[in-house]
């Protein structure tokens, strides 16, 4: 069962996209407080472990789910399409395929460019070759381990306007020696969030049950049953907590305990006040408490609900004390009695008068919606999450065009 089946096909279609686009923004609210903790170059070594960690677990976990697994530049492109760190048009990846085994990417518009260019060209670098080259071929050996990445030509920018913001060609030879996995993989890939089971996707439900077929221009997600699109929401979401759990672990092998905590800490008080906009603003939500808790329902923290055992009862959430969530340490081990800011976060992004109360149970703990008297500040976190564009990028309509061979 899913909390998303509550949601309609028509608004299912338009929360997919906003959720790939919310897992893209972690790092804008993770990355800011790991420069402050350990410079630009550490960095970047987080962000490599993160991705690599995480990225090939949840590629081959789409690719089963909508039934387009294989070991070609068409299912590589696919998997880019339905992934966090490729968000549909803030990261406006084209393609082109040759054969098979030959392909090319480009980025017209590049979002996190844009996030990262005004603030100089060090950090520019360390993100389009220090980062992108060991996690692209991540990303890739998820399908065929003899597949290479590699830039045409990618920023700095020169001239300073250079369109496209990026080129990138796919091959995949025999002759090449295969990829290796990243220590961080074989951790991740132990966890509850590697694993856990989803519900199936129902063929006889109306619209595709899959992406089977020719690679699409841009993917229109309304053209996808309800059925597949609560499976595609679901495992985005999981994407978001297994990136979680790479980022902790890359943090924990730099920091004190009490530090790392506070680091992923504040990470997930920024993203759950951005999240918790861009949700609402999706949903056309109202502004009572019952709203804020159907948020909280919808939220990435508490899902899929095959991960994230809670339950919504009046003007509450209720988190029980044990779930594959909680054995992994997850996003919702951060919450609970006594830390209620990312709570707080998701709530005040409806209005900032609400807050959040939390007491314990036998079972676990429960969040209770509450307004307050005047509004409150908002977190440091989520300001600086704000600093992004994608805070508040608008999708447009496009048309699906089928891409073949040239």
């Amino acid at each position: 069962m899913s909390r998303y089946d509550a949601l309609s096909r028509d608004e299912l279609a338009r929360l997919v996209p906003e959720l790939l686009l919310i897992g893209q923004l972690i790092d804008r609210s993770g990355m800011a407080w790991c420069i402050q903790a350990f410079g630009r170059e550490q960095m970047a070594q987080v962000a490599i472990e993160e991705w690599a960690g995480a990225s090939p677990i949840y590629t081959r976990r789409m690719q089963r789910a909508l039934n387009y697994v294989g070991d070609d530049v068409i299912t590589i492109f696919k998997g880019l399409q339905l992934d966090i760190g490729a968000p549909p048009q803030f990261m406006d990846f084209r393609y082109a395929v040759e054969d098979r085994w030959n392909g090319e990417f480009w980025l017209d518009h590049c979002g996190a460019l844009m996030d990262v260019e005004p603030m100089g060209e060090a950090y520019v670098k360390s993100m389009c070759h220090d980062i992108e080259d060991p996690t692209f071929d991540a990303t890739a050996v998820a399908t065929n381990p003899r597949a290479q990445v590699r830039p045409i030509h990618r920023p700095p920018r020169s001239p300073a306007d250079r369109h496209p913001h990026c080129r990138w060609t796919v091959r995949i030879d025999e002759a090449h020696p295969p990829a290796q996995a990243l220590p961080a993989f074989h951790v991740i890939s132990k966890s509850k969030a590697a694993a856990v089971e989803l519900a199936a996707i129902d063929p006889t439900d109306e619209g595709r049950a899959d992406y089977a077929g020719p690679l699409l221009s841009d993917v229109d997600f309304a053209t996808f049953s309800r059925s597949a699109l609560v499976r595609i929401a679901d495992e985005v979401c999981l994407q978001m907590h297994l990136l979680y759990l790479s980022f902790s672990h890359a943090v924990r092998q730099r920091a004190e305990p009490d530090a790392a905590e506070e680091i992923c800490e504040k990470q997930l008080v920024g993203i759950a006040g951005i999240a918790a906009e861009r949700i609402a603003r999706c949903l056309n939500l109202g502004t009572a408490e019952v709203d804020v808790v159907r948020l909280m329902a919808w939220h990435p923290l508490l899902n899929p609900a095959a991960y994230v055992t809670a339950s919504v009862v009046d003007h509450s959430v209720q988190v029980a004390g044990s779930s594959p969530a909680q054995d992994d340490r997850a996003w919702i081990a951060l919450c609970g009695p006594g830390r209620e800011r990312a709570l707080q976060a998701i709530a005040r992004a409806v209005d900032p008068s609400y807050d959040v109360t939390v007491t314990a149970s036998t079972a676990g703990w429960s969040a209770t919606v509450v307004r307050g008297e005047t509004p409150a500040k908002e977190f440091d976190e989520v300001a600086v999450t704000r600093f992004s564009s994608g805070s508040n990028f608008a999708f447009e309509s496009r048309r699906s065009l089928p891409i073949t061979p040239v």
